[in-house]
C-alpha cells in the first residue's frame, strides 16, 4: 500500500466551495481509478488556505500511471484545479509502522 500526500493551498474565501469540489471529485472520479483504497481531507486550524489530502493506493504506479496518465486526472484537475493558489506538493509514503 502506497499513501498519497497532497499538500493543497487555496484562498480561504473560498473554502466551502473547495471543500464541496474536493470531495466530490474524490468520491466520483479519484474513487474509480484502479488501485484506489481510500481518502481522506483535512483542513489545517493554524493555515485556513492549507489542506492535506491523503489517498491510499494499492501500488505507486497505480497513482503515477494509471490515474495520473489517464482521462480521469484530467476530469480531476477540472473539478479542484481552479481552486489552487499554486500547484500541490505531492509525495508518497510507504508505511513502515503503525498503531492496532
Amino acid at each position: 500500500m502506497i499513501l498519497e500526500h497532497a499538500d493543497i493551498r487555496i484562498d480561504p474565501a473560498q473554502a466551502s466551495a473547495f471543500e464541496e469540489a474536493i470531495t466530490r471529485g474524490a468520491s466520483t472520479v479519484i474513487a474509480q481509478a484502479k488501485g484506489f483504497q481510500s481518502y481522506k481531507v483535512n483542513r489545517s486550524i493554524e493555515s485556513p488556505d492549507r489542506y492535506i489530502l491523503t489517498i491510499h493506493w494499492d501500488t505507486l504506479e497505480d497513482h503515477t500511471v494509471g490515474f495520473r496518465q489517464s482521462d480521469a486526472f484530467a476530469q480531476w484537475r477540472a473539478i479542484v484545479g481552479p481552486f489552487f493558489a499554486q500547484p500541490p506538493v505531492v509525495e508518497h509514503f510507504a508505511l513502515v509502522g503503525q498503531s492496532a
